[in-house]
């Protein structure tokens, strides 16, 4: 088998959303995220695609969703990503069960995990999240956007995501040809079906781990599920190598696909997951200046030519904004 340039961690995780306007105030307004890109599903131009991350998009920062209004409501199982877990700074979950008692949002104890400290969460469509405590560097490569929540609480990239898989051992194998290697297992906690949950680690520092929960309780793809999730490839080079490497192992990756503000490459792993290897570049601040992103409904080229049709198929949506810079207007 071909070795992989080894993988940092996630780079950006797809959902999808039910109503526009709810998932815009949810991500913006109620957890404190950047919109960072507003612009249209690429394989659907009738549906949005929201972009929201860090201050400035950074790579492993950002949550991203298609709100297909016509969709039914899924059910989390077997063959997917079953949390998607954000970093905040240590001390911070009090300031969080606080804030989502004021915003009404639906959330559990807190649970331990592998020495750290978890909130469970879900969003409005029932999509289950997770803030973790972890100790923020000088040097961490994020950057908080303090609109609506303060630095010492704000979200700061990815710390990972859960897949429940019928039978792990395959994707085990491949994540360690990706590049992780495990750091153990523990007895699962919390609302998941499996025993036990064993811990991968990338070699990045944000968005660096993904566990993994035996199951076979069946699922179904719709609102408040996971699309799929991209793990950093971040030159082309090393998209090619890891691409390399999964065709290795028996998978079937498409070529290289242009997604505008980065380079991709799908496939779904054994336990039928939908993967994607994302590069790092050209970035969301390739067509607006980092200042205006998401200011804008942002087309790739091919649809510019377009817009009018595809701006009168979607709904209005309102982005967010503080009380303070809106009584400044």
């Amino acid at each position: 088998m071909t070795e992989a340039t080894p993988t940092p961690g996630i780079h950006h995780v797809t959902c999808i959303a039910s109503d526009p306007q709810q998932n815009m105030d949810f991500w913006v307004e109620t957890l404190g995220l950047r919109l960072v890109k507003r612009s249209i599903n690429q394989d659907d131009p009738s549906t949005y695609h929201f972009f929201f991350a860090d201050a400035a998009g950074n790579p492993g920062t950002s949550m991203t969703f298609f709100p297909w209004e016509d969709h039914a409501q899924g059910k989390v199982g077997s063959g997917q990503v079953s949390r998607t877990a954000f970093r905040v700074p240590e001390g911070s979950l009090d300031y969080w069960e606080d804030r989502f008692d004021e915003y009404g949002v639906d959330y559990d104890d807190r649970v331990e995990r592998f020495g750290e400290t978890v909130l469970p969460f879900r969003d409005p469509d029932g999509l289950p999240v997770e803030l973790v405590e972890v100790g923020i560097p000088d040097d961490d490569p994020t950057e908080p956007w303090t609109e609506f929540v303060p630095e010492d609480a704000a979200i700061r990239g990815f710390h990972s995501v859960t897949l429940w898989l019928a039978d792990p051992e395959p994707t085990e194998d491949l994540l360690q040809k990706m590049g992780f290697e495990e750091v153990g297992t523990e007895q699962a906690q919390g609302d998941t079906p499996g025993d036990e949950r064993t811990r991968y680690a990338a070699t990045g520092s944000v968005g660096k781990y993904v566990d993994v929960l035996p199951t076979i309780e069946g699922g179904r793809q719709g609102h408040g599920t996971v699309h799929h999730v991209a793990f950093q490839t971040p030159t082309d080079e090393d998209q090619q190598s890891m691409r390399e490497a999964v065709r290795g192992a028996g998978l079937r990756p498409t070529s290289q696909i242009d997604r505008h503000w980065f380079r991709s490459v799908y496939f779904r792993e054994f336990g039928g997951v939908l993967f994607e290897l994302a590069t790092s570049g050209p970035g969301y601040d390739s067509d607006e200046p980092l200042d205006d992103l998401g200011g804008r409904l942002v087309l790739p080229g091919k649809f510019e030519g377009r817009r009018e049709e595809i701006e009168a198929g979607l709904t209005d949506v309102t982005i967010p904004r503080p009380a303070a810079a809106e009584a400044d207007d």
